[in-house]
């Protein structure tokens, strides 16, 4: 097991769910398409409504599959501005 494993089974235990119903590799793609083509801010936000929406009944990767689509053609220029070497989520 990886030190990932280990904290998703412990989170699991404390929230009363079954860690084999969670979709670590789709959550950390969608993180990582949000991240890097929106904003890195913008990525444990989408984790978290990823998850409201699962909660209501969402196919979880169906949703995440949804949301990584629709951060691959979020329009550059509503992201953060590349040339601003002050703004932390330039990329």
């Amino acid at each position: 097991m990886t030190v990932l494993d280990d904290w998703v089974t412990a989170v699991c235990a404390e929230l009363d769910l079954d860690p084999a119903g969670v979709p670590v590799p789709a959550v950390l793609d969608l993180a990582r398409d949000v991240a890097h083509q929106v904003l890195r801010p913008g990525a444990p936000v989408t984790a978290y409504l990823l998850g409201l929406a699962v909660g209501r009944g969402a196919d979880p990767a169906d949703a995440a599959a949804r949301l990584s689509a629709l951060a691959g053609t979020w329009p550059v220029e509503l992201g953060a501005d590349p040339a601003d070497p002050a703004d932390p989520t330039a990329r």
